[in-house]
């Protein structure tokens, strides 16, 4: 117990020592969207169209009421899942409509379709994109940023992206997508947590000729300042209404995988993304019961007393630190779980990537063992990610 409280203390003092070496403070990052003087004279006499959500903002006004402020042509608005004011409960299908506030068309792109259509984009010079990343490769908005990239390639439509920090940009880690599992959670050969800003991820999506017949699209981007990918960058806003404060950002890579499996991860809680538990792990002290509420109106084991494990006070340095996803928790849910059959869902490879994952955690295998199967396809995307960087990539 003295052993394990002192590598605690030690994992503090090395964490205090990592934030205080930052390249940068975090006040003096200025995301592209702030940037306005660098972008404005581009747009002015251009029709433009805006995919955004409520992380589109400069200073504390939406991006799209500054745009219209200072009298720029905005035409149409589009949004991803949950929506552009980011309300939406997780995975609820987003209607078309009007912005309130500006009466401009808002086009979903969570809906029947995740790609713009040649009506969509029709009377538009440019699309500005400005959605904060979380740096996951099943988060959706890599996904939506393809398909709009996409899209305005076949219609001879420029892409602008506005970039914002990657509050996981300081490190890369997780298996890399075998594309045969491709899907809007995973839709190129990278790993789970690839390590870029959204306007560095465009650049690959672009060299790379990821588009679809390899296409390009003719893309512009306004980058931040003062950012390096050994920045840690608290988010402003939350990005989706899960993820509602940084501890559940920094686990979020680790405990996604439990949307693969049986487990709840606190959706329909006051603490997403930082618990997990099923009605069968008895074993466990702490318990919570998943609650139809706005950010998670159907969540899984709706109603059901759930045993499992509070992760709200656990030290997120230590993520910091090692600059790993940890597959413990995983690990140690289905080693502790009596129904091991029906443990994993299909949507597990879906999210790993592909069926390896899983059959390496079923068949028994150590974290340290599956993380040696990840080195080659790390060590060559690396090699890849390094030639679309736009700020000092780590030193660790």
């Amino acid at each position: 117990m003295k052993t394990n409280k002192i590598s605690q203390l030690f994992l503090v003092f090395l964490a205090v020592v990592f934030v205080s070496c930052q390249a940068q403070p975090v006040a003096q990052i200025i995301t592209g969207a702030e940037r306005t003087t660098e972008y404005i004279s581009y747009l002015e006499g251009k029709k433009v169209g805006v995919m955004a959500n409520q992380t589109s903002r400069v200073g504390s006004v939406s991006l799209v009421d500054t745009l219209v402020s200072l009298g720029l042509d905005v035409r149409k608005i589009y949004c991803p899942e949950h929506g552009f004011r980011g309300d939406a409960s997780d995975g609820e299908v987003i209607e078309s409509g009007k912005d309130a506030r500006t009466g401009l068309p808002i086009i979903s792109l969570y809906s029947t379709k995740r790609k713009p259509t040649p009506e969509d984009l029709e009377g538009i010079d440019i699309l500005v994109f400005d959605i904060q990343d979380v740096g996951m490769r099943f988060y959706t908005y890599i996904s939506t940023l393809h398909y709009v990239m996409e899209a305005c390639a076949e219609n001879n439509i420029e892409v602008m992206v506005l970039d914002r920090p990657n509050p996981h940009g300081f490190y890369t880690d997780g298996p890399i997508l075998d594309t045969a599992y491709r899907s809007f959670v995973g839709m190129h050969p990278v790993p789970v947590v690839h390590g870029m800003t959204i306007a560095e991820y465009a650049k690959m999506i672009n060299g790379e000729r990821w588009l679809a017949n390899g296409m390009q699209c003719k893309l512009k981007t306004i980058a931040c300042t003062n950012y390096t990918h050994d920045s840690l960058y608290q988010l402003p806003v939350r990005p989706s209404p899960n993820l509602p404060n940084m501890t559940a950002i920094y686990l979020y890579p680790s405990l996604c995988f439990f949307e693969g499996t049986v487990v709840s991860l606190g959706r329909g809680t006051d603490f997403p993304f930082q618990v997990y538990g099923h009605p069968l792990l008895t074993a466990m002290n702490f318990s919570f019961i998943p609650l139809s509420r706005q950010e998670s109106i159907n969540p899984p084991l709706i109603n059901q007393l759930c045993y499992g494990v509070d992760l709200r006070n656990y030290n997120t340095d230590s993520l910091i630190l090692s600059r790993k996803i940890n597959l413990g928790w995983v690990i140690s849910a289905y080693a502790l779980f009596p129904d091991k059959d029906n443990f994993f869902r299909p949507y597990f490879d879906t999210l790993a990537g592909s069926d390896k994952l899983r059959r390496q955690i079923t068949g028994g295998m150590s974290e340290a063992g599956i993380r040696e199967t990840w080195e080659e396809g790390l060590a060559v995307y690396r090699l890849v990610r390094r030639k679309y960087l736009l700020y000092p990539e780590e030193t660790h």
